[in-house]
C-alpha cells in the first residue's frame, strides 16, 4: 500500500494549493500535522503562481493498493 499525506492551503488570491508528503510517518498524528501546517502558513516559505499561503484548509491522507495482473 502506498499512502500520501496532501496538506491543503488557501492562498491570498483566494486559490487552493496542495502540498504532497509521500509516505508519511504511520499512525498520522492529527495535532501534528495542523502544527506543522501552521509552521508553513506562519513561515511564508513557499511561492505558488497561485499566491502566497495564507492559510490552512484541510489535510487527508491517500492510500493506494496495487497488484499485478497475471496475463495470459
Amino acid at each position: 500500500m502506498k499512502d500520501t499525506l496532501q496538506l491543503s492551503f488557501l492562498t491570498d488570491l483566494n486559490k487552493t494549493v496542495h502540498l504532497t508528503v509521500p509516505n508519511p510517518k504511520q499512525p498520522i498524528d492529527a495535532t501534528a500535522v495542523g502544527a506543522a501546517m501552521d509552521a508553513i502558513v506562519a513561515a511564508d516559505i513557499f511561492s505558488f503562481a497561485n499566491g502566497r499561503i495564507v492559510k490552512k484548509v484541510q489535510a487527508k491522507l491517500d492510500s493506494t493498493d496495487s497488484s499485478a495482473i497475471a496475463l495470459s
